[in-house]
């Protein structure tokens, strides 16, 4: 099939970014009283909002999850992130590629708030291939496993979801790609933070990279 535009997820796709802001999430709650594991903390919390968790959150830590928690989450979450964050090997050359076969038509949808999306994007020099073209599900009626960002992002491109090539990592994302009636295919090297290629299989990718640098390839 000829794609005619691509939609990437961010987080665990086009930046290295899981395992910090868990490493931050994981400290806190440790700090506010829940005894878990950075293992543990990866596999409850990949490709979900922090929020959406917040009945689990609460019941572990027996406290409400209050803005100032989630203020200050974020400010410890971001410092990191800007000191810290790496592109993922292999993204910035397979956009930079794809930006061009396809004339500019990508879109960046992530389950995250905008800020981190467009700064993250911005610190690793993908910022200008996805200008005005940034989504978030912060924004939207409802966030992945949710189709709305990717509706969002396609109707931005002006291709038919149907058309379009989904870039996802976890079990959510694709999800949500597959609600919009996108192709999605999956990413999944062989490092932690990623959704394992059998569960992003079976949540409806029809193939699965394990190297960015195979994207390209897949435009047809």
């Amino acid at each position: 099939m000829k794609f005619e535009a691509i939609l990437f997820d961010c987080d665990g796709v086009l930046v290295d970014s899981e395992p910090i802001t868990n490493g931050v999430l994981c400290t806190m709650l440790n700090e506010a009283g829940w005894a878990l594991s950075s293992e543990e903390c990866m596999r409850l919390f990949i490709g979900k909002t922090v929020r959406s968790e917040a009945a689990r959150i609460e019941a572990h830590t027996g406290k409400p999850l209050t803005d100032a928690w989630m203020a200050a989450f974020y400010a410890r979450r971001n410092a990191r992130l800007e000191a810290e964050l790496q592109a993922i090997e292999g993204a910035v050359e397979a956009v930079r590629a794809v930006h061009a076969r396809l004339g500019g038509r990508i879109a960046c949808a992530s389950g995250a708030d905008r800020f981190k999306v467009e700064m993250q994007l911005e610190k690793v020099g993908l910022a200008p291939f996805f200008a005005g073209r940034v989504f978030s599900g912060h924004e939207m009626p409802a966030t992945k496993p949710a189709p709305d960002v990717y509706l969002a992002a396609a109707a931005a491109v002006g291709v038919p979801p149907a058309r379009c090539l989904v870039v996802e990592d976890t079990v959510t994302g694709v999800a949500a790609g597959v609600a919009a009636g996108a192709t999605v295919v999956g990413y999944s090297p062989s490092s932690v933070g990623h959704g394992s290629p059998e569960a992003l299989r079976a949540a409806g990718a029809v193939q699965v990279m394990k190297h960015m640098g195979e994207l390209p390839g897949l435009l047809g």
